[in-house]
């Protein structure tokens, strides 16, 4: 077929999307989407604005439900929506605001360490200066690391991306009419992003007036011991799963298996059964299970780190490189970041800042007498510690979308790192230390994070560039700006939720409700470091993870030998640590991608029709991002767990509208997208 088309299709359960240009005029041809601004004051600013309101949603609903919501594709909707205004805006314009925006979610994830402060007693608030500063200096330090990580896992790779793909297929069909293209092709495929949107978005209405369930949970006895099941009715992880393919849903499959077929039967039967079967439950998979899955990660993410070491050199030497100037005759713009100078000034800029908030940190503290020892210690475990979960986190966004990465996995295996690196430097000094010790691993592990999701986040962003014909030292000069307006949001929303609600386990805290805010991740973290710190953290659960991860790694060398469908590692880590309403809904959309994709081969057109079910998937994705966004902000507003509630919290009838309407969502999706498929055929 001629034009500028996706050629999409399965290598080893992965997507592989590649872009042909061609001068036909048909489709959708990015060559139109070079012309006019990409880097504008308008678009700063309102990428900006967006990144303001978004990150104080995502603070809020992060430390509710220990969940935040994607807002790369909300802001790129709005933007769209806003710019048309302008004659001369265009789809490179679109995609530097919803980059910009993107830091929202991404820098917002850091409340997942940083309240552990606050819970372990050692602030009674959020110091604004020093706050914006971990958060800054570590978001910056996250941009600065996927510069070079763009060529080994962006450009080089056949990581699906899901929400990268899913924003470059909204940007280019909001884009493609006003910008050329065939229109009958641009029509369908802006109705297949609007179907997708309605259904997923008008399902979550639905569940938030009460009157539907979002998701179904059971929890029994097995003899001694105890499991359950829960699952989402949730179109957006349909979506994910559509979009990463079959090999990483069967893996995250194997993963929620191990953890509930075998692991929280046996912990639940050893430990003995008290109280509420579903209290207990959870709790031995949050306080046990859990740390198996981190540890499995952890394995997983180091073989991953092994096998990309090759990559990740030569992105480094190219970057180094071109020392000067990213722009140089004999590079396509496309292909042009910031110069190795820019980074290297950069990067200093950032450590230097951590050195000092490191050395502020330890004044008036037991640790003064220590405060360049500290400093000796943050720095370079900020530079290399974080690197490395930079490209964990980068990998996992790849893997299964920035959205679904369970970055508090790796923020389990850093924190874990950095207190046994204190405990091992200050072995001596613990009895008289021991709490500012703890302090202190929260405060470098809050750094790293920072890193981590700026990373996670960016390398999204720097996707759905490449799928949209964008600079990428301009992204990274625009996630930046988005670093920045999101850590001075991070410390102002703390204080004012801190004052008002407090934290679940938080000391030294008066505040106007006695009803504080769970912050699950961060009082997770605070527990670890304090039990790596005071010798009774639970190894034993890390071991057998690692273990775990020793054999999914070698299963899966055995495929990636045969050449079959492969089960990465990563996934199953990530199958045994996230919530199984999470990842049953992905491995569900997998199978649904992978059948749906099958029922197409035979069809005249199947490229485009296997494009049409990822613009579909994209539009699920849009429409629950869109109202999570609109929700999280009317549950700030008016103070309220569920402002659109009609009915009670237990209405009977719930649990019978709310699957019912899912399915029938999913079938009506996937039949359209099929009798499309048939009449291509005919035509």
């Amino acid at each position: 077929m001629a034009g500028a088309l996706f050629a999409i299709g399965r290598e080893q359960g992965r997507v592989a999307i590649a872009i042909s240009f061609q001068n036909s005029g048909e489709g959708l041809n990015l060559t139109h989407f070079r012309s006019g601004p990409e880097l504008t004051l308008r678009g700063i600013v309102l990428g900006a604005l967006m990144t303001v309101i978004f990150t104080a949603a995502n603070v809020y609903l992060g430390l509710k439900v220990g969940l935040t919501f994607g807002s790369a594709i909300p802001a790129a909707v709005i933007s769209m929506a806003l710019l048309s205004v302008f004659s001369d805006a265009n789809i490179r314009e679109n995609n530097i605001v919803q980059t910009i925006a993107s830091a929202a979610g991404a820098l917002a994830s850091i409340i997942f360490v940083l309240p552990g402060l606050v819970i372990v007693g050692w602030w009674t608030g959020f110091p604004f200066w020093l706050s914006f500063m971990i958060a800054a200096s570590g978001g910056m330090l996250g941009v600065l690391f996927t510069i070079p990580l763009r060529r080994a896992l962006v450009t080089n790779s056949d990581l699906p991306y899901p929400e990268g793909v899913a924003g470059a297929e909204v940007l280019k069909v909001g884009s493609a009419r006003r910008e050329g293209g065939n229109p009958a092709e641009a029509r369908e495929g802006l109705n297949a992003v609007m179907l997708g949107a309605v259904a997923s978005a008008g399902l979550t209405v639905l569940a938030a007036t009460r009157l539907a369930t979002e998701s179904i949970a059971q929890f029994f006895r097995i003899g001694a011991g105890a499991s359950g099941y829960q699952f989402s009715y949730s179109l957006a992880l349909i979506a994910a799963g559509h979009l990463v393919g079959l090999s990483v849903g069967m893996a995250m499959l194997l993963g929620v298996a191990i953890a509930w077929i075998f692991a929280v039967p046996m912990l639940t039967s050893a430990t003995g059964i008290e109280g509420d079967v579903q209290a207990f439950t959870m709790g031995i998979w949050s306080t046990q299970v859990r740390f198996i899955g981190a540890g499995a990660i952890g394995v997983a993410a180091l073989w991953t780190l092994g096998r990309l070491a090759h990559r990740i050199t030569m992105g480094l030497i190219y970057t180094f490189s071109n020392w000067k100037t990213p722009i140089t005759d004999d590079v396509p713009e496309t292909d042009r970041d910031m110069s190795g100078r820019s980074i290297v000034i950069l990067g200093v800029i950032a450590l230097l800042a951590i050195g000092f908030i490191t050395w502020e940190f330890t004044r008036g503290t037991p640790l003064a007498p220590h405060a360049i020892t500290m400093v000796f210690i943050a720095v370079p475990f900020a530079l290399v510690g974080g690197f490395i979960i930079a490209v964990i986190c980068g990998y996992m966004a790849g893997l299964i979308g920035s959205s679904n990465s369970p970055i508090s996995g790796v923020g389990i295996l850093a924190i874990t790192a950095s207190s046994l690196i204190l405990l091992g430097v200050m072995a001596t000094t613990v009895e008289t230390t021991g709490p500012a010790l703890t302090a202190m691993a929260l405060f470098i592990t809050a750094i790293c994070f920072a890193a981590a999701t700026s990373s996670n986040d960016n390398l999204q962003d720097l996707k759905t560039g490449q799928l949209v014909g964008a600079t990428p030292w301009r992204q990274q000069l625009a996630l930046m700006i988005g670093v920045l307006a999101a850590s001075a949001v991070v410390p102002l929303v703390l204080n004012l939720l801190a004052q008002a609600y407090g934290f679940a386990g938080a000391l030294n805290l008066d505040t106007v409700t006695d009803m504080p805010l769970p912050a699950p991740q961060a009082n997770l973290i605070a527990a670890l470091a304090r039990g790596v710190i005071e010798g009774d953290a639970n190894w034993r659960m890390i071991a057998i993870g690692a273990g775990i991860g020793v054999i999914a790694v070698i299963i899966d060398e055995g495929l990636r030998v045969t050449g079959k469908m492969r089960l990465p590692p990563l996934a199953i880590g990530m199958g045994i640590y996230l919530p199984m309403a999470l990842t049953l809904p992905v491995a569900l959309g997998s199978v649904i991608g992978w059948s749906y994709n099958r029922a197409i081969r035979k069809s005249s057109d199947p490229e485009r029709s296997q494009r049409l079910g990822v613009l579909v998937a994209s539009g699920m994705i849009v429409g629950e991002s869109l109202f999570g966004v609109l929700n999280a902000g009317l549950i700030v507003a008016l103070n309220r767990d569920a402002p659109l509630a009609l009915a009670p919290a237990g209405f009977p009838a719930a649990e019978f509208i709310g699957p019912v309407f899912f399915f029938l969502a999913l079938i009506a999706l996937y039949r359209w997208m099929l009798a499309r498929a048939r009449l291509a055929s005919t035509e």
